[in-house]
């Protein structure tokens, strides 16, 4: 169910959801430079590190392979840093759907999270 079209296009939604949640709470969380610091340098930082680190055998092409583990960790501290940051920001409503549909998409991969297990 992990190379559904469907459940795909829900993760790429997801993760420019995630970074468009890190920049809105980069804005609120500081003023002057720091203000555009964070809200363009906090998405940019966590998009690169997103792209970087890729398990063997996954698609994409990252620089660092790693074991599936460790991926399906860094996805865990993505995703809820994400969560995180809505709620910070105040939009908590935002933030529980953001949170119940990483859940499901996680749920309907079920088969993508056994094998980042078994890979390492």
């Amino acid at each position: 169910m992990a190379q559904h079209p469907l459940n795909l296009t829900v993760r790429f939604i997801l993760e420019i959801a995630a970074l468009a949640a890190m920049g809105y709470w980069g804005w609120g969380a500081a003023d002057g430079a720091g203000r555009y610091l964070l809200a363009v340098g906090l998405p940019l930082l966590a998009a690169a590190a997103w792209g970087t680190f890729r398990v063997p055998g996954d698609p994409g092409k990252g620089l660092v392979p790693v074991p599936g583990t460790l991926r399906l960790l860094l996805e865990g501290i993505f995703f809820g840093f994400a969560a995180w940051a809505l709620f910070a920001a105040g939009a908590t409503t935002y933030a529980w759907i953001f949170t119940a549909v990483v859940l499901v998409h996680y749920a309907l991969s079920y088969d993508r999270i056994g094998w980042l297990i078994r890979h390492e």
